[in-house]
C-alpha cells in the first residue's frame, strides 16, 4: 500500500511541473487560439463577399449579353416594320419590340444596382482587409513569444511528459481514473497531504484519529471537506526527497 500511495504521490509532483511549465505560457496559448478564430472569421466573411462580388459580375456580364441579343432583335423587328402586310404583322412587332425594349431597360437597371452593391461590397473588403493584415501581425508577434517560451522548455517538459507516462503505467486504473478525476475537479491538485493537521489542498483540519489512519497507510484516504486524496506528510517528505526532475 505504501507504493501505491507514494507512486500517487510522485504523479502528482510530476504534474505539479507540468501545471508550473504551462502557467509559464500564461494567456498566449488562449491568445493565439483566439486570434486565429477571429482571423478565420474574417477571412470567411471576405471569401464570402468576394463570392457575392463574382457573382454580381457574371450577372452583369450575362445580362450584357442578353441586352446585346435583344439590340440585334430590335434592329432585325425594327428592319421589318416596313415589310408588314397587314396589321396583325404590325402589332406582332411592335409588341416584340415594346418587350425587348423593356427587357433591356430592365436588364440595364439590374446591371446598375448590381454594379453599385459590387462597389459596396468592395468598399467593406477594403475594411476589412487591414484589420484582417492587423490581426496576422499580433499573431505573428504572440506565436513567436509562445516558441520562445516552449523552446526555452521543451527538453524540460518531454523529460517530464515521458516520466509521466511511466509513472501514469504504474498507477492502478481505478486509483488513476479517481486521480484524473479529482484533479480535473480541484484545479491540478488531487493528491494532498497533512499540514500542521490539516489537509494541504483546501486547509480543513483533519481529525486526529484519522491522521493516525492516513499516518498508517494501510489504504488510501480522502478529505472529508474537499475529497482530495490524502496522504502523510512522512511519505510526502520522503517522495520529495528522492524526486528530482
Amino acid at each position: 500500500m505504501v507504493n501505491r500511495v507514494k507512486t500517487l504521490y510522485e504523479l502528482q509532483l510530476i504534474d505539479n511541473h507540468l501545471d508550473e511549465l504551462e502557467e509559464l505560457r500564461g494567456d498566449l496559448p488562449r491568445a493565439v487560439n483566439e486570434l486565429k478564430s477571429l482571423i478565420d472569421e474574417k477571412q470567411d466573411l471576405i471569401n464570402e463577399k468576394e463570392k457575392i462580388k463574382k457573382d454580381n459580375l457574371e450577372k452583369i456580364k450575362e445580362n450584357e449579353e442578353e441586352s446585346a441579343r435583344l439590340n440585334t432583335n430590335l434592329t432585325k423587328y425594327k428592319a421589318q416594320l416596313f415589310q408588314v402586310r397587314n396589321n396583325k404583322e404590325y402589332d406582332a412587332l411592335t409588341k416584340e419590340i415594346d418587350h425587348s425594349e423593356e427587357t433591356i431597360l430592365a436588364l440595364q437597371s439590374q446591371n446598375k444596382e448590381l454594379e453599385e452593391g459590387s462597389q459596396k461590397i468592395l468598399a467593406e473588403i477594403d475594411e476589412i482587409t487591414p484589420e484582417v493584415d492587423k490581426l496576422n501581425e499580433e499573431l505573428q508577434i504572440k506565436e513567436e513569444d509562445l516558441k520562445t517560451i516552449v523552446s526555452a522548455n521543451e527538453r524540460e517538459e518531454v523529460k517530464l511528459e515521458s516520466r509521466r507516462e511511466s509513472m501514469a503505467e504504474k498507477v492502478r486504473k481505478p486509483d488513476l481514473n479517481t486521480y484524473m478525476r479529482i484533479r480535473k475537479a480541484k484545479g491540478g491538485m488531487a493528491v494532498s497531504t497533512i499540514n500542521r493537521g490539516a489537509c494541504s489542498g483546501c486547509h480543513s483540519m483533519v481529525p486526529p484519529q484519522r491522521q493516525l489512519e492516513i499516518k498508517q497507510n494501510k489504504r488510501i484516504y480522502s478529505c472529508e471537506a474537499c475529497g482530495r486524496m490524502i496522504i502523510s506528510a512522512d511519505v510526502a517528505e520522503e517522495v520529495k526527497s528522492k524526486f528530482t526532475i
